[in-house]
């Protein structure tokens, strides 16, 4: 399995590096096509939830991993992007049409709403985009004749060249799909001179800048860019849920996503599908713990968002790297077994330190 891109360069570059992660690729891809034939319906379904939510991670991956640009309203623009997909839907606007144009609007409020990060950064740039997040939830709750306000707008199912998607097996394929496209779209783009300009805006806007880099270009582009899966997996996920509130997309849903990437692991395109496996696997883990627990901690209010909260203390703590980051120590750790040695990764950590300096 070979995937090639043309950089800048000329080169052929190869997704799959080795053999071994073609094989592995190649299992994966299997296991997901084969999903709706050896898992239950129930599991299907969280594992939908599991691709739409990857392909907003990407999006939001894009602008805090690689460009490191940190959004506290990126539910917002999930919000945009399925109450888009919904009225125009709901209109008789073809599916295809439909979602494009969830992406291009979630993308042209990311440009607005990414101008503030040309003079602002840091926590400044967190509270802009807290802001925007509530002034987006409460246009969805007041503006009643279009998006139904808090009583709700209910969504049809989607339509893909006169054909309906209504079961669960179809409506899967397509968010697959759309995966698969996002993930391709997002690989090829770090490869690109455009992917290597986010990632020194990351680094250093000083060296950035000084090395030409139109700074005001690209942290508008991030924004846009990740605005726009922001869109197109609330397009998927309206369709999914059948139904749309404000409350959906309110500043919980944001931290949330906020915390996918972070626990996923910044700066690594598999950190946003295991940040988004983690989101959906968490609660069922905790709902299954609630049985071993005393009854005053398991029914107490706020159990999930203090176990989030523990989980999210814990990795800044313990693994800034993410679950990637875990991920690639165990497979260093057997690659050089017998001569692994603890403190192999902590010129990575003193170079995370310094790095806040810039």
């Amino acid at each position: 399995m070979r995937f090639l891109f043309k950089t800048d360069y000329n080169q052929d570059i190869q997704l799959a590096k080795h053999g071994g992660q073609t094989f592995w690729y190649s299992l994966l891809g299997l296991f997901l096509v084969t999903a709706p034939w050896v898992v239950q319906e129930y599991w299907l379904a969280q594992l939908t939830f599991v691709l739409i939510y990857s392909i907003v991670g990407l999006g939001l991956m894009l602008l805090a991993g690689f460009t490191g640009l940190f959004s506290l309203g990126h539910a917002a623009f999930l919000g945009v992007g399925a109450y888009t997909q919904a009225i125009m839907v709901n209109a008789g606007i073809p599916f295809p049409l439909a979602l494009a144009c969830a992406g291009l609007l979630s993308a042209a409020v990311g440009m607005v709403v990414g101008l503030p990060a040309l003079r602002v950064k840091g926590i400044y740039l967190g509270m802009a985009t807290l802001a925007f997040g509530f002034i987006v939830e409460e246009i969805m709750a007041r503006w009643e004749h279009v998006t139904g306000g808090n009583s709700g707008l209910v969504v049809n199912a989607p339509a893909l060249f006169g054909w309906e998607l209504e079961s669960t097996n179809e409506f899967y394929f397509l968010c697959l799909v759309v995966t698969v496209l996002a993930t391709l779209a997002i690989a090829n783009l770090m490869r690109s001179s455009t992917g290597r300009a986010f990632v020194a805006i990351r680094d250093s806007e000083i060296s950035a800048q000084s090395m030409g880099i139109q700074l005001a270009r690209y942290k508008t582009m991030s924004f846009a860019l990740s605005a726009a899966l922001a869109g197109i997996g609330g397009a998927l996920y309206a369709h999914k849920i059948q139904f749309l509130s404000p409350e959906q997309f309110s500043i919980i849903q944001s931290i949330d996503l906020l915390l996918m990437v972070v626990i996923g692991g910044l700066g690594s395109i598999h950190g946003a599908f295991l940040g988004a496996i983690f989101l959906i696997v968490m609660p069922q883990l905790i709902a299954l713990g609630k049985d071993f627990l005393p009854a005053a901690i398991g029914q107490a209010a706020g159990l999930q968002g203090t176990v989030y909260g523990l989980v999210l203390i814990a990795f800044v703590l313990f693994e800034p790297m993410g679950l990637y980051g875990r991920w690639l120590k165990i497979r260093a750790y057997f690659q050089l077994f017998p001569f692994y040695r603890k403190g192999m990764f902590k010129r990575q950590k003193s170079f995370q330190k310094s790095d806040r300096l810039k």
